[in-house]
């Protein structure tokens, strides 16, 4: 019996934020999979080590969590006044399918310094010192990013002194705004309500109906009051992921707030789409230790958040949930900006469970409809390892 040779595929594996992917530059893929579809998907998935029935994706660049299962595919933008072009693809960790369906913000920080470094970025706009501008257009939900990305010496500057929650070791600081960051093309609120009365099975929150609020900024987010869940808002990780029936829960409550956003039309569809939407749950501050023993006083933040991303409870917090969480709390009346105080706030400072995290977001009322302009936060970026990922060649 004959087996295909394993073939190289040029590929960079970068972290970005509290995430860590596989980078591709478009043209660097095999030509099947330079088109959306199966071909591309099953390579994907041999690379991070998708489907693996045990869970560790031993054999692939994967690590075993939502937050480290991630590919990237980067091309020169074909859009007018943007650099780059960035599609995500969320794997599955246990189950044979990529998630399309969203962006990931943490490692948007790590797009503008590969698309530098790729060519993508015209050189006449980066400066021998300084911050080079990369405009960034995600075409998972056709929306633009711009990060500003240091640069010394005519490259890009990855070490600092920058530190960020959730990040063993300090790196140099990447701005990044999101602009417009209402998720695709519907309404932010796509209930039409700040909060809503959802409707979810009655063994999963007595009487059947669980205050919420929905929202499409960043990615598509169900935010609930811890304590309607019988949380405190401070939990950790194994608090949760070692948990069954409440895993459960959450993605109950996922399921039936994906039909009530409009994104499926039978909750059962949830179960093919991990990506989005998140599910969140708030509180007042407390105070608490993270995960790393770092104690968070409850007059160092303005409210708690922990977040649900594919199946488990995040180790710190998704870009793109804490874009819905600066949105959401910029809009007075949504169950995040009631947990944070209420009133009117531009920026906010939430506990997760890694520690802490500021978002800043801008919000207005047009034409009787709550937009957000933009959002901006602070994460940081650096290539871990550059070269060649190899897959067998009957893989895809």
């Amino acid at each position: 019996m004959t087996h295909a040779p394993q073939i190289k595929i040029p590929a960079t594996y970068m972290r970005g934020g509290t995430s860590k992917g596989v980078f591709f530059r478009l043209q660097d893929l095999p030509e099947s999979a330079q088109v959306p579809g199966e071909a591309r998907d099953n390579l994907l998935l041999r690379v991070i080590g998708s489907p693996d029935p045990y869970g560790k994706q031993t054999d692939g660049m994967g690590g075993a969590t939502s937050s480290t299962s991630k590919t990237v595919i980067l091309s020169k933008s074909e859009q007018p006044e943007h650099d780059v072009d960035y599609l995500f693809g969320q794997v599955s960790i246990d189950k044979p399918f990529v998630d399309w369906s969203g962006n990931c913000g943490n490692l948007t920080a790590a797009v503008g310094a590969f698309a530098i470094n790729s060519g993508f970025v015209d050189p006449d706009r980066i400066p021998d010192n300084g911050t080079c501008t990369v405009r960034i257009w995600q075409a998972n939900i056709k929306k633009t990013i711009i990060a500003h990305v240091p640069i010394t010496n005519g490259e890009v500057q990855e070490t600092g002194d920058f530190e960020l929650d959730g990040v063993t070791f300090p790196a140099a600081e990447v701005q990044i705004e999101f602009m417009d960051p209402a998720d695709g093309e519907g309404a932010m609120f796509p209930t039409g309500n700040l909060v809503d009365d959802l409707e979810v099975p009655a063994d999963v929150v007595e009487g059947g109906t669980l205050k919420a609020t929905m929202i499409n900024a960043g990615i598509p987010t169900i935010f609930v009051n811890a304590a309607d869940i019988g949380y405190a808002g401070t939990e950790l990780q194994e608090a949760i992921n070692g948990d069954d029936k409440a895993l459960a829960m959450f993605e109950t409550i996922r399921a039936y707030g994906a039909k009530a956003m409009g994104l499926i039309e039978k909750v059962e569809e949830a179960a093919s789409r991990q990506h989005t939407p998140k599910v969140a749950f708030v509180a007042a501050p407390k105070g608490y230790a993270a995960s790393s023993g770092k104690k968070v006083a409850a007059g160092d933040i303005d409210l708690l958040v922990r977040a649900l991303s594919m199946g488990k409870l995040h180790h710190a917090m998704m870009g793109t949930a804490a874009v819905a969480i600066g949105t959401a709390a910029a809009i007075p009346g949504t169950l995040v900006n009631l947990a944070a105080g209420g009133g009117e706030r531009n920026a906010v400072t939430f506990g997760h469970p890694s520690g802490t995290l500021r978002v800043g977001a801008e919000a207005e009322v047009a034409n009787g409809q709550w937009t957000a302009t933009k959002a901006i936060m602070s994460r940081s970026a650096r290539v871990l390892m550059e070269g060649w990922v190899r897959v067998p060649g009957d893989s895809f």
